[in-house]
């Protein structure tokens, strides 16, 4: 059975979802891309195992996240059966709905019948009886916000959910949201945006802002964009790397482009001064502002894990550094 290290939380830092009583560490562990069925699922523990000991409490999934879809939830299921269900009161597990699921009209999307179904089925993938944050994962153009936000308030009513989050909202779709929210009196405490040193939109959104002047926190997804803020792309594409996989979605060889190789040696030379690699200096940098309350890592190795929380060992920034990496990625 797993014995968690007793020293786990003086490896972390926390920072406070927004006005609320929650907080998350500055790194929190997704599931999106490497617990899918053909992933080794003894390494798949191994990493929820070193990452919780390292102070990591927050795991993130979605009910679409594999591949298969669901298989993700499944996997972390099955490591909360055999022994990390011990823990669940120092955990944090979200998950989310919105994207395809099932064929058919109620398969997709925020309507009231499928984010119902949605977390329902989740919460028998993952065998617990609530989670902690329940996304709705994308804004729907299609269905009425108010159905959507009724929807996720009544998931909190039942017991299902402690607090409500939405992922892929701009700015101006969550003060629309936030209205309904607080005249629901929803638990509404934290967005779920992409963000990189490569993908900066929500700079220009202010997004940040928005979130912090709602009273709530955020938590970035692909802040190594893809694996492409790393080390590994500087000089060759790796036979093993995600850019070769032609079952990759995400990320493809055209991606890896000499404009982009060359902002990497530059952006290296940054991080060797600092003692991090690309990786680290990129994650560092996607925390920079306290009011991004965590960033979301998901490693397909041991080895992967570890080079990544050695950033808690350098997170702040000199003005000169900042000016440095900003002329770099502009």
């Amino acid at each position: 059975m797993f014995k968690a290290d007793s020293k786990r939380y003086e490896k972390m830092i926390y920072r406070r979802l927004g006005t609320s009583g929650l907080k998350l560490p500055v790194m929190s562990f997704g599931m999106w891309m490497n617990f899918g069925r053909d992933n080794d699922y003894e390494v798949c523990k191994k990493m929820i195992h070193e990452a919780f000991n390292h102070g990591i409490t927050h795991f993130d999934l979605a009910n679409n996240y594999g591949p298969p879809p669901g298989y993700a939830e499944e996997v972390m299921g099955k490591i909360l059966k055999e022994g990390l269900m011990d823990y669940r009161d120092e955990l944090i597990i979200s998950t989310k709905a919105g994207y395809y699921m099932w064929e058919g009209p109620y398969g997709d999307l925020g309507s009231r019948k499928y984010l119902m179904a949605s977390i329902d089925q989740s919460l028998k993938r993952l065998g617990l009886p609530y989670v902690d944050i329940f996304y709705h994962h994308r804004f729907d153009y299609d269905t009425d916000l108010r159905e959507t936000m009724l929807a996720l308030r009544d998931i909190v009513l039942q017991g299902k959910a402690l607090y409500i989050g939405l992922s892929n909202y701009n700015s101006e779709q969550l003060k629309r949201a936030h209205l309904i929210l607080s005249e629901l009196n929803v638990p509404y405490v934290i967005t779920q945006p992409s963000y990189s040193m490569l993908n900066r939109w929500l700079e220009k959104d202010q997004l940040l802002k928005t979130q912090y002047d709602l009273g709530g926190g955020t938590i970035c997804f692909s802040a190594l964009q893809q694996g492409l803020l790393t080390n590994k792309y500087i000089d060759d594409i790796p036979k093993d790397s995600r850019a070769k996989n032609p079952n990759s979605f995400w990320l493809k060889e055209k991606d890896i482009t000499p404009e982009l190789r060359d902002k990497l040696k530059k952006l290296n030379e940054v991080a060797k001064k600092r003692g991090q690699s690309i990786a680290q200096l990129a994650l560092a940098w996607a925390i920079r502002d306290e009011k991004m309350t965590s960033t979301l890592i998901s490693t397909s190795k041991l080895s992967q894990l570890h080079e990544n929380l050695k950033t808690l060992e350098n997170l702040t920034f000199s003005q000169q550094e900042l000016d440095e990496i900003e002329n770099i990625i502009t």
